[in-house]
């Protein structure tokens, strides 16, 4: 690997599914086929940063687990020791909910349900502080929290949905000022915590990184509302989100148009188009050709030093850095997306499994790939 790897104050992976691996068996090599701890091979590998999903109560009522890592706070906790004992920062990702997040899902959690107005508010508000306080005295506070996960359309649906976007057009439908409303308070509530709780930084997430369409309107119909931020976090993945000239052009103009450093805080690209036996990955041929890089090690790294290159390039040092979306998520029997269980409450029935195995930066059987030291730093673009 030749060519060089600029400087960031963030190079992170999420690695919040790393207990459920774990369990099943999967075991951690670093680059040498040397077994390891995982936080410590991502700390070899250059990382500074592990970014860990919460939810609220990640059982149902018969308390089965959702799986996807089952990610509640006892499992933060312990995840966030090992990073912290690997020298590794904390950025928080509360996704005010029981399950998953995304645009297309923002479920209240079961015991919030019926909740709205200041009674809603002061619950997230309660809630941020008592889970913050928890970190703290487990000495694993956060470096950056996200308060909520991609909230493109809002959070905490209903009450704090707002317009939705529309991927194909770049464009949101008819204001709602009564929803932003709604959504500004709910974000107050969250962003006020962290600032009462800690000195870590505020993040707001949103998808489609690519699409500065999005960000403008979003953040102008939220910052004209006074919701509180340090930093934009975008998610940016190059077989969906547009070009990497495209994400280039946004993060230059949010980052001076609001005086925010951005980051970007998912992305990941396929080290192999092969399918892992028992899985069905969602990174096809199609998703290929539309992200621009060879399904291989080689063009997984090359993508990486490119993106950070970009995030570097950001004016004015605003850009932050890169966090990688599970690449430490290994293709196990038994490991899934959801269960069941978690797949009822999230109204979303699919495959399970793991359909991200490919897109990681270890190989199936755990073994590290030279792109986790591209996303570390520690090396350059392949030449």
């Amino acid at each position: 690997m030749t060519g060089p790897h600029p400087r960031l104050p963030v190079r992170g992976a999420d690695v919040s599914m790393t207990e459920e691996v774990e369990r099943l068996g999967g075991l951690y090599r670093d680059a040498d086929g040397a077994p390891g701890d995982l936080f410590e091979i991502l700390a070899g590998a250059g990382l500074d940063t592990v970014r860990l999903r919460l939810w609220v109560d990640p059982y149902d009522e018969q308390g089965r687990p959702y799986l996807g890592g089952t990610n509640d706070l006892a499992t933060t906790v312990r995840l966030a020791r090992r990073a912290r004992d690997a020298g590794l920062d904390l950025l928080l990702d509360l996704h005010y909910s029981d399950f998953w997040t995304d645009p297309k899902k923002q479920a209240m959690p079961k015991a919030w349900r019926g909740m709205s107005g200041s009674r809603l508010t002061d619950q997230v508000h309660t809630y941020t502080v008592s889970v913050l306080d928890t970190l703290a005295a487990a000495d694993v506070a956060p470096s950056m929290v996200q308060v909520g996960n991609e909230i493109t359309n809002g959070l905490l649906w209903p009450e704090g949905r707002v317009v939705r976007f529309d991927d194909a057009t770049r464009s949101f439908g008819p204001a709602d000022p009564a929803a932003d409303d709604r959504l500004a308070a709910l974000l107050g509530a969250g962003t006020s915590a962290v600032r009462a709780s800690t000195d870590a930084r505020v993040a707001l997430h949103l998808d489609f990184g690519g699409a500065g369409a999005l960000y403008r309107g979003w953040f102008d119909r939220m910052t004209a509302r006074d919701v509180d931020l340090d930093v934009i976090a975008l998610s940016y993945y190059p077989f969906w989100h547009g070009s990497l000239a495209e994400l280039a052009d946004n993060l230059a103009d949010i980052s001076h148009r609001y005086g925010k450093d951005v980051l970007v805080a998912e992305t990941a690209y396929a080290f192999t188009a092969e399918a892992p036996r028992g899985h069905h990955p969602i990174f096809s041929a199609e998703l290929a050709e539309a992200g621009g890089y060879p399904p291989d090690v080689r063009g997984q790294s090359a993508f990486l030093a490119d993106l950070a290159q970009v995030v570097a390039d950001v004016p004015q040092d605003r850009g932050l850095g890169l966090v990688y979306w599970e690449p430490a998520w290994l293709p196990v029997a038994g490991t899934s997306w959801a269960s069941p269980a978690g797949m009822a409450y999230g109204d979303d029935v699919a495959v399970g499994g793991n359909p991200w195995a490919n897109l990681g930066l270890f190989d199936f059987s755990g073994t590290a790939l030279e792109s986790l030291r591209v996303l570390g730093g520690s090396s350059g673009r392949p030449s």
